[in-house]
């Protein structure tokens, strides 16, 4: 690229240009990068309380996922299309999981109430359950934990513009 450069100011203009995309590309989640997955909705809309919080090891404290500070009786919805593939009680708690096809999993903790069922096809939007003090919504890829918020469009990018001389 830097004999593209020496050659002219367009050149230089468009050499610039590429570099800012090559920087913005590199910036995204690498899950959204690696598969063609869905593009999610915030499943209600409340104040984060925790955002994602890896764990150091496998079994270590933080946060798999965004805590949402919600209201008892909020409304909550399918963050993207996708199959109910668990839907019930873990310890006295209400749990939603979607699979959304390509490894994508998305679930929902701590629900008041449930509306859909394990096996209920649900489309973006359409909702799932009722909140209770909490949300906890998480979001695994192959297995994996990963941050929400990547799915979410909620991205931090930082951006160097680099002098091309005159």
């Amino acid at each position: 690229m830097a004999c593209l450069v020496a050659t002219g100011s367009k050149w230089r203009r468009r050499a610039a240009a590429v570099a800012v995309v090559a920087v913005l590309a590199s910036a995204a989640p690498a899950a959204a990068l690696q598969r063609d997955g869905p593009v999610f909705r915030p499943p209600v809309e409340a104040p984060v309380a925790d955002p994602f919080r890896p764990p150091e090891d496998r079994y270590g404290p933080g946060n798999r996922g965004i805590e949402y500070d919600t209201v008892p009786g909020q409304v909550v919805r399918a963050a993207a299309a996708g199959t109910v593939s668990f839907a019930g009680a873990v310890a006295g708690s209400l749990y939603v999981t979607v699979d959304h096809g390509g490894g994508v999993v998305s679930s929902y903790s701590f629900l008041m109430r449930m509306s859909v069922r394990t096996g209920a096809r649900v489309d973006k939007g359409r909702v799932i359950g009722v909140a209770g003090d909490r949300l906890h919504f998480g979001v695994r890829v192959d297995g994996s934990y990963v941050d929400p918020a990547g799915f979410i469009g909620v991205r931090r990018t930082r951006v160097r513009l680099v002098p091309v001389g005159p």
